[in-house]
Formats: structure tokens, sequence, C-alpha cells
């Protein structure tokens, strides 16, 4: 039963990743009319460095293919971690509002990493 729900969860979470991973390579989706201006501030900077939205798009779409899949799960962990933080701390920042889907998506990551520590081990050891 926990493993069904593991996947679930990471199958949810996968997707999210890859369709705001994909989200930066096509624009699909219109921002919130109501986003803080720092943060609309922050966005235009980003996409004014030319590699750095498709870098994190190609991490966001790799990282959820990984998480969906029961045996890439620990790398995609590994791998989306990072953006994860960052879209953590922009949400602590600047729009707090955002945090309770970062929050889950947090939960979901480290239920995976936890869950996989054992895979972990020969990388510290």
């Amino acid at each position: 039963m926990k493993s069904k729900i593991l996947f679930v969860l990471c199958l949810l979470a996968g997707l999210m990743f890859i369709n705001a991973g994909l989200d930066k390579f096509f624009h699909y989706m219109p921002a919130p009319k109501d986003m803080p201006e720092k943060m609309v501030k922050a966005g235009m900077a980003f996409a004014a460095i030319g590699w750095l939205m498709p870098l994190v798009g190609t991490i966001e779409i790799l990282g959820g293919l990984l998480l969906i899949l029961p045996r890439t799960r620990a790398l995609g962990a590994i791998v989306i971690l990072p953006v994860l933080t960052g879209i953590l701390l922009a949400n602590i920042s600047i729009a707090p509002s955002a945090l309770p889907i970062t929050f889950a998506l947090m939960a979901v990551v480290g239920w995976v990493i936890i869950d996989s520590r054992t895979k972990y081990l020969p990388m510290v050891s």
C-alpha cells in the first residue's frame, strides 16, 4: 500500500515538474494576475539570461520523468532538489501564498529521499 501511495504522489509531482519545465520552453501557461511585482521583475531578470530558463526547464522535465519511474526515483529526487530549494526560497521571500504547494512537493521529494537513503550511502561514504 505504501508503494502505491508513493507512486501516485511521485506521479503527480513528476507531472507538475514536467508541466513547469515544458512551460519554460513553450510559455503556454499565463502568469497569475495577482503575482507580486518583485516576482515579475525576478522572472524578467531570469528570462534575460538566455540560458538559465532552458536549463531549469530541462532539469524540471528530466527530474519529473525520473521521479515518476520507480527504478530512477531516487535519482530524480536528487536532480529536482536544487530546483525545488530555489522555488521554496523564492516563495518564502517573495510570494508566500504559493507555500502550501511547495511544501507538498518538498514532502514528496523528502519522502523519496528518506525512503531511498540506502541508495545514497555509496556517494557519501
